[in-house]
């Protein structure tokens, strides 16, 4: 304390003389009334700021007061009135929820004003997607609505029900006839169907019968198109003229009923697209069959002019090749068009399966006629015993036959039906021919005749398939005529070299008639007089071969009958080598009548 007094005293103590120290007790003094009365000055207005305080406190204190009792009388004034608004914001809920429930209702079972709208103006103008929109609601309406008749709002359900039943009838026959007059304007050769037809479609099949009148117009309107199109095709050809009209291919028969086919086998497709893009958005039942029967109906038109050309091509008889080719031609459009169509019964497919049996008739009609001409007039073989002009006329008629008949597109049960027939219609009546005509010969000519013959038919067949049965036929018809070439040309070697006599004794020689050696010309001498002959035979065989195997066709076949004819040359000698050698027949020194022995004959033959 003492330090902070001094500390003070140094402020206003400056300098420490006698007179100051005197005088240092009054300054002091001074110094302390000084501060008080700064002290009480500055309190003084500290005071005057807390009396306006207290005055502005009291101020407000009085106001609020007076707020107060204002407040209460107002509160007594209006109790009444918040009351009444208190319930009327109650009823307003109330009346809210109603107008919520009201909408709802309302948008669940009926139409705004937008659908009522396009449902009234299609009557006049074109339907668009949001008629079909509008649609579906009333649909789906009628359906909401059966909810309604289960309830106790069953007087608004039946009224609800009602009104969108005549709003559906109404719509509905609003879309029948702008579908119908939508499929009338089809009716030109490329249409391309509008998706918002597709839509129709799908809505009417809500209503089976509009369903199928709609389908009937279009089918009508294409059918017409078909026809003008087909007729156009015939007779003016394409735009521009390319391609060139098909009648003018009409003395080419192929060409032109192939033209006229293929034409139509597009035209069926197309219109089964058409169709398909009509009814791509149905889902009714029996949808394929009601396509089916409408494309049967849409080409069902160019029936009559197809039939009539063709039926022209057919009864002109353009030959017998042609005529079974046309049969084959009809037969694979038949087949190709029925997948397209389906296997429904469709005029286009009766008219061509009628013109197939009308040109395959036509063709066994002309198969027939050219065999009984074979059979009026049979030819004689020829010099050369080869085969006569007529077998070699009909075996390229048969060749060309099934040349067009492996190269054609029928399916393969189809194609192996049809040769049979075919086979039968000709062969059969060459082989009796060959038969008729060999019938004057001798032996010897009638096997090589009927050899050359049968050769040339296997030959001509081994070139098709499906010939194996008649192949083997001729196989063992060859084969039995070949036993008769081999025999001759055995007898013929045996009786040139001298031996044919001795084998013939020998063969018919029994124990009963004595020695063999005792029999006209059948001593040592006469035995050895053939050996000599058979000798000749032994250095050069190939001379000892009988003139008609020079006029066999077939090289395999003339060596065949040479070397089977040389094994029974051989057996024979052999058989004639033991009876000679046999003691009990006689001959003395048997080993010089016949000097060589039937192992050595074999090997000089062989």
């Amino acid at each position: 304390e003492m330090l902070e007094a001094l500390k003070s005293l140094s402020v206003f103590f400056t300098e420490n003389s006698l007179r100051t120290r005197r005088n240092l007790r009054g300054d002091i003094e001074k110094r302390s009334l000084a501060i008080n009365e700064e002290f009480v000055r500055i309190f003084k207005d500290v005071k005057e700021e807390l009396e306006s305080i207290h005055e502005d406190v009291q101020a407000m204190s009085t106001c609020c007061e007076e707020m107060t009792d204002r407040l209460k009388t107002a509160k007594e004034q209006t109790q009444d009135l918040i009351l009444k608004t208190n319930k009327l914001q109650g009823e307003n809920h109330r009346l809210e929820v109603r107008a919520q429930v009201a909408q709802a209702f309302l948008s669940k079972f009926q139409l705004s004003s937008e659908e009522m709208a396009i449902l009234r103006c299609a009557r006049d103008g074109p339907i668009t997607e949001d008629f079909f929109k509008a649609l579906n609601r009333v649909k789906s309406i009628h359906e909401d609505v059966k909810v309604l008749l289960r309830t106790n709002q069953q007087t608004a359900g039946l009224e609800i029900m009602e009104q969108m039943a005549v709003l559906q009838e109404t719509s509905y026959e609003q879309l029948y006839r702008w579908a119908q007059n939508e499929c009338r304007e089809l009716t030109q050769e490329t249409c391309d169907v509008p998706p918002v037809l597709s839509q129709g479609m799908e809505a009417l099949q809500d209503r089976p019968v509009l369903y199928k009148y709609t389908l009937d117009e279009f089918g009508t309107a294409r059918r017409s198109a078909v026809v003008r199109g087909f007729i156009d095709a015939l007779t003016r050809g394409g735009p521009g003229g390319t391609p060139r009209p098909i009648e003018m291919h009409s003395h080419d028969p192929m060409r032109y009923v192939g033209d006229m086919l293929a034409w139509l086998h597009q035209a069926t497709a197309s219109e089964k697209e058409h169709l398909e893009a009509l009814l791509k958005q149905v889902t009714v039942q029996g949808v394929e069959d009601s396509m089916q029967e409408i494309v049967g109906h849409i080409t069902e038109g160019v029936c009559r002019p197809l039939k009539v050309r063709i039926e022209q091509v057919i009864v002109a008889e353009p030959g017998a090749v042609l005529l079974y080719k046309l049969s084959n031609l009809l037969k694979f459009y038949h087949h190709t068009i029925s997948g397209i169509i389906g296997t429904s019964v469709a005029s286009l497919l009766i008219t061509i399966e009628e013109m197939h049996v009308l040109s395959k008739k036509m063709f066994f009609n002309s198969l027939s006629l050219h065999a009984s001409r074979l059979m009026d007039k049979v030819e004689l073989p020829p010099p050369d015993l080869g085969p006569t002009a007529s077998l070699t006329q009909t075996l390229s008629l048969l060749r060309e036959v099934l040349a067009s008949h492996d190269s054609s597109v029928l399916p393969l049960d189809a194609r192996q039906a049809d040769f049979a027939q075919v086979l039968s219609c000709i062969l059969d009546p060459l082989l009796q021919l060959c038969t008729v005509s060999a019938s004057n010969l001798g032996t010897a000519d009638m096997a090589t005749y009927m050899v050359n013959s049968l050769y040339m038919m296997k030959t001509t067949l081994a070139l098709f398939e499906f010939t194996d049965k008649r192949l083997e036929m001729l196989e063992f018809q060859i084969e039995a005529h070949l036993d008769t070439l081999i025999n001759e040309q055995a007898s013929y070697v045996l009786t040139r070299a001298g031996l044919g006599y001795i084998y013939n004794c020998v063969q018919q020689h029994s124990p009963e008639q004595g020695p063999l050696s005792n029999l006209p010309s059948m001593d040592s001498s006469s035995l050895k007089a053939a050996m000599v002959q058979f000798d000749h035979y032994l250095s050069s065989p190939d001379v000892f071969v009988m003139p008609q195997l020079n006029f066999l066709l077939s090289a395999a076949i003339k060596e065949q009958i040479f070397k089977q004819s040389t094994e029974l040359v051989c057996r024979a000698y052999g058989e004639m080598y033991t009876a000679v050698t046999n003691p009990a027949n006689s001959y003395k020194e048997p080993e010089s009548v016949l000097h060589r022995s039937p192992q050595q004959v074999q090997t000089l033959l062989s």
